[in-house]
């Protein structure tokens, strides 16, 4: 009696933490908006645009990124540059054949050494921005893009319209994440699920929330809404460096207006093959989310496993111990559950059974969390491609 009270108890916390994400999360689990949706009109005149695309350790999908931005059905005018951020494989040498052929419209930069306190990708990012001031100090919008991201041909078109239309100063998709073997299909969609329910979309473009956020692979940007909130150095320790730019850009003196939202078409070329690549990116950045804060990491653990485990959990015991109210209580949390998990699913082409393995995911994802934090006190956090940020002196 004293654990299907206790299950009781928690899967009635559960089932309340369900219905306040259905109800009072602004609608995040609804998988919107998403670009190609948008049916802006076009704009009387198509403004010229920078991409600067930072890069380390990308051959095996910077060709393919590459050739997608050099294939965008653009109106306006539209240039690249590659900034190579001491890549130790063929990334450069790839970049730079392709610009030989690109009639003037792909530029390869390298990034000089890497001062301390900056994030690899940043620096490469703020001499891209700075060399695009030099040489086109005209140039109202920038495209700040990664190497292993595929664009639709018409994407860049896409978000002109957005951001015309809407009179906005960033606009950011969340790109579609392969999710082809079994780790991507147990993993992206809680990931991507997670995202939004973290920085609802919708909170994101509404004017009068304090809520902003951007996906870094696919970010434009208006250079002098940039310029005016102090540039990429701003931000130029920051680890999650995305949120970290939409909250620069709407914090600005006089404020900034941003839109996030899902992408079809644009899709990510990174391969998610094993746990750990998976694993490695959520413990990069988790625990700086969570502001390296103990209490803030509890909490998150509570709630995930109340939120996630208790539903099955209040199944099991109703059924073994022969508890309708118990099981009913069960049934109603996972069917919330559900609810809001399958238009991420939907999204991403999986079946709707596929909501069974989502306390799976959050599980993992839970140690993720943990692990994170564990990296970052004994000073291995925010890894990336071999290098550890190193704080200013």
């Amino acid at each position: 009696m004293h654990v299907s009270n206790t299950v009781s108890a928690l899967v009635e916390l559960s089932l309340l933490i369900w219905l306040y994400l259905l109800l009072g999360r602004n609608g995040f689990w609804r998988a919107r908006p998403q670009l190609e949706h948008e049916r802006p009109p076009a704009p009387r005149v198509w403004p010229a645009v920078i991409a600067v695309v930072p890069a380390r350790n990308e051959a095996e999908t910077v060709e393919t990124a590459l050739r997608s931005l050099l294939g965008q059905d653009y109106p306006g005018r539209f240039t690249i540059i590659l900034v190579d951020d001491h890549s130790q494989d063929g990334t450069r040498l790839i970049a730079e054949r392709l610009a030989v052929g690109a009639a003037g419209r792909l530029e390869v930069l390298a990034a000089p050494p890497l001062p301390r306190g900056w994030s690899g990708k940043l620096w490469a990012v703020a001499n891209g921005v700075r060399h695009a001031e030099e040489a086109a100090p005209r140039t109202p919008y920038l495209l700040l893009t990664d190497a292993d991201i595929a664009h639709a041909p018409d994407n860049l078109a896409r978000l002109m319209a957005m951001a015309q239309a809407e009179r906005l100063d960033l606009v950011s998709v969340m790109v579609r994440l392969r999710c082809t073997n079994f780790w991507e299909r147990l993993l992206i969609p809680p990931f991507v699920f997670f995202f939004q329910k973290l920085y609802p979309f919708p909170a994101v473009n509404d004017p009068g929330s304090p809520v902003a956020a951007a996906a870094g692979g696919c970010i434009l940007v208006r250079r002098r809404a940039l310029r005016a909130a102090g540039g990429i150095e701003a931000i130029h320790g920051e680890l999650i460096d995305d949120v970290a730019l939409a909250r620069l850009i709407a914090g600005r003196p006089g404020g900034g207006r941003i839109w996030l939202g899902l992408g079809e078409a644009t899709r990510s070329l990174r391969r998610c093959t094993r746990l750990a690549d998976v694993w490695n990116t959520v413990a990069r950045t988790a625990d700086t989310q969570l502001k390296h804060s103990p209490l803030l990491l509890i909490c998150t653990l509570v709630g995930m496993l109340i939120a996630y485990l208790a539903p099955p959990l209040a199944l099991l015991v109703g059924l073994l111990a022969d508890d309708s109210w118990l099981l009913g209580l069960g049934l109603l949390a996972t069917a919330a559950m559900a609810v809001a998990y399958l238009p991420t699913l939907r999204f991403y082409g999986l079946g709707g059974g596929r909501f069974l393995t989502l306390p799976l995911a959050a599980i993992l994802f839970t140690a993720m969390t943990i692990d994170s934090a564990i990296r970052h006190r004994r000073g291995a956090g925010g890894v990336w491609k071999g290098r550890v940020l190193k704080p200013e002196a």
